[in-house]
């Protein structure tokens, strides 16, 4: 504990920078120490996992909770960026300890932006594998035991409806990032994150819905505007379309529906691909404000 002297001439607290020094290496032990504790109780909840459960390590639905968590409690000079960038890459890390896997990522949109949110959200520790396409990076998290992929969460020129290799008993998307949207955001290119996610960790606050429409056009696009983010791509006949569209807890898939409908498209399939949960907004001042 630093000891605080009173300057004789304006009685306020004096510390020397020694002292000071002293403090800080004390607190960089003690959250050491506090790293080294969390990792003696990820290697006991490991045992307990390998005889009670079995399934993804990816718990979407507690990242979320901690990350709001985080920024309710966040104050001082130290950047969020930093405090979240170090949160990510503590839970990301000892994901990777309790089941080992590989983080694959869609490229297609430049490399540097992909990257940068790869690495900002999960670490260096997580082996990176990179690949030219969002079809790409499902087949492979598709063929392993727990891998995550990343895909651009924009339209993409050339991508295809890649989303439709997800309905049915096929990997989900589990989580949207960044998590926490703000305009300054070191890492703000936004990306699905896709997995095989525990049934119990599925959070469900956005649902992603692969819908395939005959008849699309301006007008059912905009239909879809207030109900609904949505990515969609050409899709069979010249009218046809192979739509992502995401769905807030306070929507209903049904009113997306209604929407294309009452504009004259015919819906043609629908199949759930996923789920995450709701972003939220940063402001200047720190408050957190919900989004999509």
């Amino acid at each position: 504990m630093v000891m605080a002297h009173r300057n004789m001439e304006t009685g306020a607290p004096h510390v020397s920078l020694p002292e000071l020094r002293a403090e800080i290496d004390r607190i960089d032990a003690a959250m050491h120490a506090l790293l080294m504790q969390r990792g003696d109780i990820i290697d006991r909840l490991i045992k307990v996992k390998r005889t009670a459960e079995s399934g993804s390590a990816f718990r979407p639905a507690r990242e979320a909770d901690m990350m709001r968590r985080l920024v309710e409690r966040h104050r001082g000079i130290l950047p969020l960026d930093t405090a979240e960038s170090i949160w990510r890459v503590i839970i990301a890390t000892f994901t990777y300890v309790q089941a080992p896997f590989r983080l694959h990522a869609d490229l297609s949109a430049g490399d540097a932006a992909m990257r940068d949110s790869a690495r900002f959200h999960f670490g260096f520790t997580v082996p990176f594998v990179t690949h030219l396409g969002a079809s790409g990076v499902v087949a492979a998290v598709a063929g392993s035991q727990g891998d995550l992929g990343l895909v651009p969460a924009i339209p993409m020129a050339g991508s295809g409806a890649w989303w439709t290799a997800l309905e049915g008993n096929a990997p989900k998307i589990i989580a949207r990032l960044p998590f926490l949207e703000r305009a300054d955001h070191p890492a703000g290119f936004p990306v699905f994150a896709i997995a095989r996610p525990h049934p119990d960790a599925i959070v469900t606050d956005v649902e992603m819905w692969s819908i395939k429409v005959s008849g699309w056009g301006p007008g059912p696009a905009q239909s879809l505007a207030g109900v609904a983010e949505t990515i969609a791509v050409p899709d069979g006949a010249f009218d046809g379309a192979a739509l992502l569209v995401s769905v807030p807890q306070d929507k209903k898939l049904a009113d997306a529906i209604d929407a294309l409908i009452k504009a004259g498209a015919s819906v043609r399939s629908q199949a759930l691909v996923g789920s995450h949960a709701r972003r939220y907004t940063v402001g200047a001042d720190g408050a957190l404000a919900t989004a999509r």
